[in-house]
């Protein structure tokens, strides 16, 4: 059956939803030209800085919205610190900034992923994607210094995180066209 045009989902689909602490503007600003420096060499899409707070989860969208309005209600803002740029072992952990785990980044995740009932096989690991892909360990480790030298003082990089965001984020659409923001949330100031 097919959906028409302007017409809303039907009331039980279920799609992929994902839970993102959004860096403030100019720490998004400077990551946008660091991610653009290493997909115009390195390929892959294109996606907004984020830190993952809730990793995809399958829901309708009237129940993430639900549990993203009772997720933040309450949150206070938090600090971020970037550790180092690090390489992962899939497509949406290509080439990340590994962020210190800090207490209050690590609650925020679980505060969060508790209101979504959300669980991990693993623990969680704060990091903010700069590349997705899947490259060889050459081609990784190649954009790895690739970013160390687009941006320097990338290392020790800390930033207020006062803003999460709700995307739709269908996890099998590698070109991520499909994904949108569905709603945002600003967080207590501290």
């Amino acid at each position: 059956m097919e959906i028409p045009q302007g017409t809303s989902t039907p009331a039980g689909k279920k799609d992929v939803y994902s839970v993102w602490a959004i860096p403030p503007e100019d720490v998004g600003a400077r990551l946008k030209r660091l991610m653009a420096g290493l997909t115009s060499e390195f390929g892959g899409p294109q996606f907004e800085p984020h830190v993952t707070v809730v990793g995809a989860i399958t829901l309708t969208e009237q129940d993430a919205l639900e549990k993203f309005n009772s997720a933040c209600d309450g949150l206070q803002a938090y600090n971020a610190t970037v550790d180092r740029v690090a390489t992962g072992t899939f497509f949406y952990q290509c080439v990340y900034l590994l962020l210190h785990p800090m207490p209050e980044v690590v609650e925020a995740s679980a505060h969060c992923t508790g209101h979504f009932g959300y669980k991990s096989s693993t623990p969680y690991m704060p990091h903010l994607s700069l590349l997705y892909g899947d490259l060889t360990d050459d081609e990784k480790k190649k954009a790895q210094e690739k970013a160390g030298t687009l941006d320097e003082s990338i290392n020790g990089l800390s930033f207020p995180i006062t803003r999460l965001a709700l995307w739709k984020t269908d996890t099998q659409d590698l070109t991520l066209k499909s994904w949108e923001k569905i709603a945002e949330c600003s967080l207590i100031p501290k």
